[in-house]
């Protein structure tokens, strides 16, 4: 029986920058089941949504996995990115994938557990920059939305505490999500993209 091509060549091929300046980049990817790159069609519809609130902002990239998200905001005009990664070989390819783009001064990577930030913010783990608007890309796990849905859900609230204004957070969970959970909710620009859902706020 034929194995399922897509799925199986999303889940193991280096991700690619689809926008930007950068467009068409390969980023270093470590296959791994703790890793789920979004999707090229999710990420574009998520970008496409943003619009022009990324330029001269600050993408944090929480989860970053392979930093397909952050490194895309960087392409589309972010003027630095922050990654967290709590995996740390694949925190490590983070670092070697902005080298080869020729972002490293743009780029900070923090490993480590980003659900305890909740716990720590504004100051630990270390000041983050607040001299521009933050868009903050919320995409963990998915499981971690029915294992750790407080952590995740406190996370996300720490970090609008924080955010300097004008800020934008964007959330990519499972449909099976209650996006009611989220903090102020009715506030949130919803977009389901099944099997993901995009919320925006």
């Amino acid at each position: 029986m034929p194995k399922p091509r897509p799925a199986v060549e999303e889940a193991t091929s280096a991700p690619r920058i689809i926008g930007g300046s950068l467009r068409g980049r390969r980023l270093e990817f470590l296959p791994d089941p703790r890793t789920r790159p979004m999707k090229d069609r999710v990420r574009e519809t998520l970008f496409d949504l943003l619009g022009t609130r990324v330029k001269g902002a600050i993408a944090l990239d929480l989860f970053a996995g392979s930093g397909a998200i952050g490194f895309e905001a960087l392409s589309r005009g972010a003027s630095r990115a922050v990654f967290a990664e709590r995996h740390f070989p694949t925190a490590d390819a983070v670092v070697r994938s902005a080298r080869a783009l020729g972002v490293a001064d743009r780029v900070e990577v923090r490993p480590g557990d980003v659900l305890l930030w909740a716990r720590k913010l504004p100051t630990v783990p270390g000041p983050l920059p607040t001299d521009a608007p933050w868009i903050v890309f919320v995409s963990p796990p998915w499981e971690f939305f029915r294992t750790r849905p407080a952590d995740v859900l406190a996370l996300v609230a720490a970090l609008e505490r924080a955010a300097p204004p004008g800020s934008t957070f964007a959330v990519e969970a499972d449909t099976a999500f209650d996006v009611g959970l989220l903090p102020d909710a009715g506030a949130w620009d919803v977009r389901p993209i099944p099997p993901a859902v995009l919320c925006l706020k």
